[in-house]
């Protein structure tokens, strides 16, 4: 199992438009039920529930495109 640091290493290295994916693979290696879920909730966790859902709704937005 990975912990909370070690994922966070991960992510950071990562380029920003792919962190949300980078992170729930990480999660789901690791063995997480709902790999999305815990994304998310890691992710209003670290940014706020304002932050978290504009960047949601950017991520959103540039999936139409």
């Amino acid at each position: 199992m990975t912990n909370r640091s070690s994922v966070r290493q991960q992510v950071m290295k990562s380029p920003k438009k792919s962190r949300f994916k980078a992170l729930t693979k990480k999660l789901k290696k690791g063995g997480a039920k709902n790999p999305k879920a815990l994304a998310a909730h890691i992710g209003r966790n670290k940014y706020g529930k304002k932050r978290m859902a504009e960047m949601a709704a950017k991520g959103r937005k540039k999936g139409k495109a």
